[in-house]
């Protein structure tokens, strides 16, 4: 097996590796960093973020606004040390983003432009156009091109972090084009993998985010925190899950149901202040405005669609000079996929899985409990989301924790002890032979696509908006079962180039542990908070609750559930109240 030594090895080459790559040439320009990717960087999925990054710009916003409306956004599950920290730094990365060439939309006096988001109370969310994501990847990549110590290595699939003595030192990856596996030593490692969406059937995450960074910090020892909360996007296009920005509501976009009502009138809708500088409704948290389409459901008020139940997002009234300007990526996906113009047509929309609060445990400095090993992004747990993230916080948290994540392993580089070659040989050779297992598997009846397809359907019928205690008991014993067949599955295809039945299959294998982490979290949470919804405990229970769930890898059976306290500086736990009950109003 060839070995490749760098100093830090980052696995995920989205916008929070990059981040960190970029933070660690900067800090040391002569450590070697190792960028590992299993796409190409720019195919990576934070390109497909469309909304905007929140940061405080504007003189009638605050610091503690903008803590405020994320503590209480995340029902008060948020770590509000991590809490604090990023909404004193996310300013200054996106003016760094500034210098580094994104192309942030302005306003006619040449100032950025900001504009509201989903819960939060007063306008902050920064933006170019509905293509933001994709904006800012390309500027993290070709920012990074200037640093020859970041060497790439593209369409890699990382299998196993080697680990010795509570230690991380590398990892183990095959390399796509000629399927032979690697061993990457390094000093530091950052997992960067993004989500795992891909666990649900309608979801508008990529192919490609099926949680493998997630499972292998899960089968090497740290707990994946808070993994039941699953955030619903309220508006994705249905049939595709494609998904249509908050921005479209941000900018004035009505949500409708069968009747042309704007039906979010009548529920407890943001935000919760006496004198709100944003209206309610169709800006309220995402958590409840996927709730009011599943009540509007429950009520016959939805439109009986092909793809199932819709409502429709109405953006007629915005005009075609503002569409075009601020949401030309919005109307194309809606001709293209629903052939509906939002400059003339009421576009159908529907909830859909769209981010994960959950992921692999860190601390405010990106450092999981194994020393060596850090993670940023969405695979990441820090906590500044809680039981339900606020649109545009994502973009901001992968970069201020990326950044952190590479200036902390590079002083964790300065001072770790070597492994012991002979045990980091070993588990290479052990990672190694699993996937030759693979190879010599014969006679199975299992198809990867059918157990995917079965493991879907269970957690988005036992485990979606809301659950209760016999949907989750259902969907853990259709989970065990698929775990439990997917031992019995073969490969079709036994080449070595681009061996993509082999790569969905260690992706099914990597979604099974992180959908057995969600359902048992969740069926063990007794209460209701944010994005975390039982039908029978619907009241939030902060006595026995108010702790992050920590999920502990069983290799044997169901996974262990633990508790971990939150951290709580100043809010104080208090009613998450919306609507006219707390002064907001109704457009």
């Amino acid at each position: 097996m060839q070995v490749i030594d760098a100093d830090i090895v980052i696995v995920g080459a989205g916008g929070a590796g990059l981040r960190a790559a970029i933070a660690v040439a900067e800090a040391d320009p002569s450590l070697h960093i190792a960028l590992l990717s299993k796409v190409y960087p720019m195919r990576s999925h934070t390109c497909a973020a469309e909304g905007g990054a929140a940061g405080v710009v504007k003189a009638n916003d605050s610091l503690e606004y903008h803590f405020n409306d994320t503590v209480s956004g995340g029902d008060w599950l948020t770590d509000q040390d991590a809490v604090d920290l990023f909404v004193n730094e996310i300013t200054k990365e996106l003016i760094q983003m500034e210098h580094w060439g994104c192309p942030w939309s302005r306003e006619g006096s040449g100032h950025v432009a900001v504009r509201p988001f989903g819960g939060m109370k007063i306008m902050r969310t920064w933006y170019a156009a509905d293509k933001t994501g994709f904006h800012m990847l390309h500027t993290l990549f070709q920012t990074s091109l200037k640093y020859p110590s970041i060497k790439r290595f593209d369409e890699y699939y990382t299998s196993d972090l080697i680990v010795d003595d509570g230690a991380c030192h590398g990892c183990t990856a095959i390399e796509m084009r000629t399927g032979e596996m690697k061993l990457f030593r390094g000093k530091s490692v950052i997992v960067c993998t993004g989500g795992a969406g891909r666990i649900f059937p309608f979801t508008t995450n990529g192919a490609i985010k099926t949680g493998d960074g997630m499972a292998m910090a899960y089968r090497a020892g740290v707990p994946l925190k808070d993994m039941e909360f699953v955030q619903y996007h309220p508006t994705g296009l249905p049939g595709s899950g494609i998904l249509l920005t908050e921005g479209c509501r941000g900018e004035g976009g009505y949500l409708l149901n069968k009747d042309n009502y704007r039906y979010l009138q009548d529920y407890d809708l943001g935000p919760a202040t006496p004198t709100p500088v944003l209206k309610s409704m169709e800006l309220g948290p995402r958590d409840r405005l996927s709730q009011a389409f599943w009540q509007e459901s429950k009520k016959g008020n939805t439109v009986q669609g092909k793809w199932g139940d819709i409502v429709w997002l109405d953006m007629r009234h915005l005009g075609e000079k503002l569409i075009n300007e601020r949401l030309p990526l919005v109307r194309d996906l809606s001709i293209s996929y629903v052939a509906a113009d939002p400059v003339t047509d009421l576009v159908p929309v529907r909830p859909v899985v769209h981010y994960m609060m959950g992921g692999i445990h860190t601390d405010i400095n990106a450092a999981t409990p194994i020393a060596g090993l850090y993670s940023a992004g969405e695979c990441a747990c820090v906590s500044i989301n809680g039981a339900n993230r606020l649109g545009s916080n994502s973009l901001g948290e992968l970069l201020v924790f990326g950044a952190r994540a590479g200036r902390f392993a590079v002083e964790h580089a300065k001072t770790v002890k070597a492994p012991r070659d002979a045990l980091v040989t070993a588990q290479a050779a052990d990672a190694e032979g699993r996937i030759k297992a693979l190879f010599k598997r014969s006679g199975g009846k299992q198809r990867v696509s059918q157990l995917k397809r079965e493991m879907n359907l269970s957690l988005e019928e036992g485990c979606g908006i809301y659950r209760d205690e016999k949907s989750l008991r259902d969907t853990v014993a259709v989970i065990a079962d698929v775990r439990a067949r997917y031992r019995d599955v073969t490969l079709e295809d036994k080449s070595s180039v681009y061996n993509t039945d082999l790569y969905q299959t260690l992706e099914l294998g990597a979604m099974i542990e992180c959908a057995e982490t969600v359902v048992h979290s969740a069926l063990l949470r007794t209460e209701s908070r944010g994005a975390h919804q039982r039908l029978d405990h619907v009241e939030r229970d902060d006595v026995n609750f108010l702790k992050h769930s920590m999920a502990y890898y069983n290799p044997n059976g169901d996974p262990r559930i633990d508790y971990h306290e939150v951290v709580i500086t100043k809010s104080q736990p208090a009613a998450r109240v919306y609507g006219a009950a707390a002064g907001g109003q109704a457009a």
